[in-house]
């Protein structure tokens, strides 16, 4: 039994040896991105609060009528240009003119009345001077007098209103820009005041945000501001600042130019205001990756490039700031110009 084991053992150990001598020589490859490398540091860089508002079209303007009545043609479509001056809606104003034509004769009867109320005041006023009237009569005919003129001066106040309620009977466009709301049709009645058609001009738009008082100390009207209007980045121009009625708040009005109307009124805008200066890590543009929603960058570790996914925030020329994913003193991989071309 003993010679049995001790053989068992000695061919057992003849075989690991062999085992070892014939393994051959393996190495673990270590995985590098193209590109070079660079430590990633904190920089001394101003700071900004990021504030959320809405874009909203400098000019606006929702088109109704003082008038009741029928709605005969509306020459405008949802989406359509527009010039200033340019005839948009027409309201059928038959009532206006049986009006026009009672109030012009009344007129016509009061400038009688008036001449014929002058003519007698004058003539007493001759007597009344010889005393061949007396005092009783002059002031009846100078009580005449001034009632005709209290009348021709009440018809004519209301012609002028009747030929003011008459321009409601053509809607125009106030300005040049755009039909982007239209809520009626030939056909519909109208009445006084309920809006018809909305025009804006959106070639420049106001961004308005909410904050404290302090956040807004600094900023004044002209200061230019970062932001984005959508997911566009923006210039902006403070066009003012206002404290609201309620609260230790302000709000900051801004200005965005959109002459090529690329941009969209109504949308989700973002101001950048400017917060003193503190220390931002930065990392190159060009060093992201993207995946779907995902951001991340080339972490070089000595296992080898390791992708790491992070969270970007604002940019400084070509470099955005890490929020978080990244520490100072790692080491990003930063793909050369022919890599990133590919």
């Amino acid at each position: 039994m003993k010679k049995t084991a001790l053989l068992a053992g000695t061919i057992a150990l003849a075989s690991l040896v062999g085992c070892e001598k014939a393994a051959p020589d393996t190495k673990v490859e270590i995985h590098h991105e193209p590109g070079t490398t660079q430590t990633v540091r904190d920089s001394a860089m101003g700071l900004a609060q990021e504030v959320v508002g809405v874009a909203e079209p400098l000019l606006r303007a929702d088109l109704s009528t003082r008038l009741m009545g029928t709605v005969l043609s509306v020459s405008a479509k949802e989406g359509q240009n527009v010039s200033a001056g340019q005839v948009l809606l027409r309201i059928d104003g038959q009532e206006l003119s049986a009006r026009s034509s009672g109030l012009a004769a009344g007129l016509d009867a009061a400038r009688a009345q008036l001449t014929l109320a002058e003519t007698q005041a004058k003539r007493m006023r001759s007597l009344y001077a010889d005393s061949a009237t007396p005092k009783a009569t002059l002031d009846m005919a100078e009580s005449q007098l001034a009632a005709a003129k209290a009348g021709l001066a009440q018809l004519q106040a209301q012609g002028r209103e009747l030929n003011s309620v008459a321009g409601y009977a053509t809607l125009s466009a106030p300005f040049a820009g755009k039909v982007v709301a239209r809520r009626c049709d030939p056909g519909a009645l109208a009445a006084p005041g309920q809006p018809l058609l909305r025009v804006e001009d959106a070639s420049r738009l106001r961004v308005s945000v909410t904050v404290s008082m302090n956040a807004a100390a600094s900023l004044k009207a002209g200061i230019p501001l970062d932001g984005r209007i959508g997911t566009k980045a923006v210039k902006a121009v403070v066009e003012g600042v206002v404290p609201t009625a309620t609260g230790n708040m302000a709000t900051v009005n801004a200005l965005v130019e959109n002459k090529d109307g690329s941009l969209s009124s109504g949308s989700t805008a973002t101001l950048l205001l400017p917060q003193g200066t503190g220390a931002v890590r930065l990392v190159p543009a060009n060093a992201l990756v993207h995946e779907g929603d995902l951001t991340g960058v080339w972490v070089r570790t000595a296992q080898g490039d390791d992708k790491r996914w992070i969270r970007v925030g604002r940019a400084y020329g070509k470099d955005l700031e890490v929020l978080s994913g990244l520490r100072a003193g790692e080491t990003i991989v930063v793909p050369s110009s022919l890599v990133a071309e590919r």
